[in-house]
């Protein structure tokens, strides 16, 4: 009987989930940046290995919202673990031990969920601090690939027994449309300034893929005037570094050339804006009603 299950990559910001979710389906679905909360929306990646077929979320960071679209998102990670058979909770190795699931996600009790505690980022300590660790948890390194296959293992011996709901080809669930807009905010975390990147998001506006090239016409959205012209750039040079990124990583998951037509607009305020949150895919949260067993019973 073949086994599949849904499995979240869950904990703080900037713990490397997103690294850990690209090494495990061996593919460059979830933006990577080493600046926190680089990940707004959950990112499902597809591994299948012969009886087993591995359903991962990589979910916004658990933190303390600032403002709207902070709430937003942890209320949709907080929503997924609900929904999840197996949950991850990622800690970076260089600062363990980890607190505890319940604490870091701030539930009053752990998700009905197993919880497995997995050690981040192991290629920056030391073999015998990796050998400390590993009876607290998995100890993995998204960058060199360590410890991923024991990790496969221990999340398999935990997915329940039913037929797999995707192609064993596929590696991820969500449309082209919605890695375009990913692509383009990892080229804004990597080439504009610290605080732009996260008033900045896009849209897909068309997207003819008979065409050849691809032709996809997406909208850039800052919430100042005076952002504008920093993604545009003088003489275009910016806007155009962002959608060359973009086209790159396009190209690569399609393996057909991409034509990227990119507009700026302004969208005052967007990130503490209700309707726009909802347009851009946050929506307004659910009340959370997840099966919880007391506290103390996670497992590493």
């Amino acid at each position: 009987m073949p086994r599949t299950g849904h499995i979240a990559l869950a904990g703080a910001p900037n713990v490397g989930k997103s690294s850990l979710l690209n090494a495990l389906v061996g593919a460059h679905l979830a933006i990577v940046s080493p600046k926190a909360q680089a990940t707004r929306l959950p990112v499902v990646g597809l591994r299948t290995e012969g009886d087993t077929q591995f359903v991962f979320h990589d979910l916004p960071g658990l933190l303390e919202p600032a403002y709207l679209m902070q709430a937003r998102m942890r209320a949709m990670a907080v929503e997924a673990l609900g929904r999840m058979d197996l949950i991850l909770h990622l800690h970076p190795a260089p600062d363990a031990p980890a607190p505890s699931f319940a604490e870091v996600a701030g539930l009053t009790s752990v998700p009905s969920a197993q919880v497995l505690t997995v050690y981040t980022k192991a290629d920056l300590v030391a073999e015998g601090r990796r050998e400390e660790l590993a009876p607290a948890g998995l100890v993995v390194s998204a960058s060199t690939g360590d410890g991923v296959e024991l990790l496969l293992s221990r999340v398999r011996e935990g997915l329940p027994e039913r037929d797999f709901a995707y192609d064993p080809e596929d590696v991820g669930t969500q449309e082209l449309r919605f890695f375009v807009v990913e692509y383009l905010r990892e080229a804004a975390f990597e080439l504009l300034g610290d605080e732009l990147p996260y008033s900045f998001n896009a849209e897909v506006e068309e997207f003819r893929e008979a065409e050849r090239p691809v032709y996809i016409r997406v909208t850039l959205f800052v919430e100042r005037e005076s952002q504008k012209g920093i993604v545009i750039g003088r003489g275009g040079r910016t806007i155009g570094a962002l959608g060359a990124h973009a086209r790159a990583r396009v190209e690569a998951l399609l393996g057909l050339p991409v034509y990227l037509d990119s507009w700026v607009k302004v969208l005052p305020n967007w990130r503490r804006n209700p309707a726009a949150l909802t347009r851009f895919g946050f929506p307004e949260p659910n009340p959370v009603a997840a099966a919880a067993r007391p506290p103390g019973q996670e497992s590493s």
